[in-house]
């Protein structure tokens, strides 16, 4: 692939501003620090062609989920083990508040690497946001780190206020305690669930018709775990239900069921006219 089509990709925009006034209210910044199921992209023990192709084409590799939202301050959704990796490539120093998806191994195991940024620049406890399950799982895995997080319960359906941004935690269709978020700025209405089946009928109405949907798409063709993820397939035929704007797959495992390279991804995607994406580790978005 072309050196060219690889930057166009990158710096995509989901939301072309119409106007000169829209451009000037452009006031955040969505990152995609990971976008792989939890063994990543290459998966160390794995030569299947698409862990082949990430080791020859850096665009193809992935970490495990997580994301970063920039405005005047920085919001984070999940601790995934490569988290330090991640925030040295997008040269973060630090960052403002975190939000949790689930407690599951693949997004929060990098919280232990943010212990030496609460003590050495923050210097006080980060407002830490989840579900009581998960908040709980992470107390049980990484109770050594409590003393660094004020953690703050979020029922489903609550909001808060951030940086000019609302964040919603909605129900999802995996773990018990699963949050996708609808985040909402001026500019731009967006879904994020990197985990989860079928998204459950309240949480669908709701997102209904929004301009970004991302979602989990582990599974290229047969889907093992239908009560917990979406294969690539489902995630677009739900997507295109929701009527939403821009189809973002992520949590792309991309050896299940069987292996499916980047390149063979994008091309099956071609037919979607840029409608349907696959997300990219660094890939940002305007909203």
């Amino acid at each position: 692939m072309s050196t060219d089509r690889t930057e166009r990709q990158i710096s995509d925009p989901t939301n072309i501003p119409e106007s000169a006034d829209e451009r000037t209210q452009m006031s955040h910044t969505f990152t995609f620090l990971g976008t792989g199921a939890g063994c990543g992209v290459p998966a160390f023990f794995c030569d299947c062609p698409a862990c082949e192709e990430a080791r020859r084409d850096p665009r193809a590799r992935r970490g495990d989920c997580g994301i970063m939202i920039e405005g005047e301050k920085r919001l984070v959704i999940d601790t995934p083990p490569d988290i330090r990796h991640q925030l040295i490539r997008e040269n973060v120093r630090s960052f403002d508040q975190l939000l949790y998806t689930h407690a599951h191994f693949d997004h929060i195991g990098g919280l232990g690497e943010l212990e030496y940024m609460v003590q050495l620049v923050t210097k006080q406890a980060l407002p830490t946001f989840a579900s009581a399950d998960a908040l709980e799982g992470i107390g049980r895995e990484f109770g050594y780190m409590m003393y660094c997080l004020e953690a703050r319960e979020l029922k489903p359906f609550d909001s808060i206020e951030f940086d000019g941004a609302t964040y919603t935690a909605l129900p999802a269709t995996h773990a018990p305690g699963t949050y996708g978020y609808l985040i909402e700025t001026p500019l731009t209405k967006l879904f994020y669930a990197s985990d989860s089946g079928r998204l459950p009928s309240e949480t669908a109405e709701r997102v209904k018709g929004v301009d970004v949907l991302i979602l989990d798409a582990t599974f290229w063709k047969r889907n093992w775990s239908p009560d917990a993820h979406h294969s690539v397939q489902e995630t677009i035929e739900e997507g295109l239900e929701l009527e939403a704007g821009t189809i973002y797959l992520t949590h792309l495992a991309m050896h299940y069921d069987e292996p499916v390279t980047l390149a063979e991804l994008e091309a099956h995607l071609d037919q979607y006219d840029g409608r349907v994406r696959s997300a990219l580790d660094g890939l940002k978005l305007p909203i």
